[in-house]
């Protein structure tokens, strides 16, 4: 069974499918200058009582000629709002790059704003949300530097430089967004918190990955894949049967007994 997706949800988040009575809800984030489009493949490796959804931010896809969002706080904003009538089923985030700490920054909002702790929360090739506020990390980045990185995420763009002009401008203001990034606080997740890595990423070391555990509460796992920053390209199927093995059943009392408790109570 399917239902009517409303308006707010088809501009923020893609789904194949929607689930009348799905177990859980992925809500993927995508890396700088990434689109949904990084995650179409997912659902061939998910289960079919798991609703995958990928958030789009504005200046890609069909949200191209938007102006891209190029600070944390709004973007949170957007996406909690959005999030917010999904939450009747647990919610599992995954982000991968920047998506990491925009996942991290709405479970935040969520729990600390509206009582809803996500179940899991999974971020990949990105250094723990304490570790932005250092200067160290805040490097200008010049535009040859830029097109590089969006060639290793699509090397398609290569091939068309007026996509690879689009690209960059939605990439130029995902780097101002994690340049102006600096937590005043980082709070611990009240849910499971599991880093992914590629093990020949030269962006984020296995050190920056392993300080995720400074805001888990409830258990944290860091886990090496073979690959660069962009390996969720070529593991795709071990990542995502990870994530389901992981999740394992989540979901599964409140789909079956309506009486049950809410997952976020």
């Amino acid at each position: 069974m399917t239902e009517t997706i409303p308006a707010d949800q088809c501009m923020w988040l893609r789904r194949r499918q929607v689930l009348a009575e799905p177990r859980l809800r992925l809500v993927c984030f995508p890396h700088a200058g990434g689109s949904p489009s990084f995650y179409r493949g997912w659902q061939d490796h998910l289960p079919e009582d798991i609703e995958l959804s990928a958030v789009c931010y504005p200046g890609r896809q069909n949200r191209i000629n938007e102006r891209p969002i190029d600070r944390m706080e709004p973007l949170v904003d957007h996406v909690c709002q959005v999030l917010l009538p999904m939450a009747d089923r647990p919610l599992v985030l995954f982000g991968h790059s920047m998506g990491a700490v925009v996942a991290y920054e709405v479970a935040v909002r969520l729990a600390g704003e509206h009582g809803i702790s996500p179940a899991s929360l999974l971020v990949s090739a990105h250094a723990a949300p304490h570790l932005c506020a250092s200067d160290a990390r805040r490097i200008p980045i010049g535009d040859e530097q830029l097109a590089e990185q969006a060639a290793a995420a699509d090397p398609a763009l290569l091939r068309f430089p007026e996509l690879m002009d689009l690209a960059m401008i939605a990439l130029r203001a995902d780097h101002d967004l994690l340049h102006a990034y600096r937590p005043a606080a980082t709070p611990r997740i009240a849910a499971p918190i599991t880093a992914y890595l590629g093990a020949d990423d030269r962006r984020v070391s296995h050190d920056e990955m392993r300080a995720w555990n400074r805001v888990a509460s409830a258990g944290f796992e860091l886990l090496t894949f073979p690959g660069d920053h962009f390996y969720p390209v070529d593991a795709e199927a071990a990542l995502v049967t990870d994530i389901v093995t992981r999740l394992g059943d989540i979901g599964v009392r409140h789909r079956d007994d309506p009486l049950s408790p809410s997952p976020h109570a």
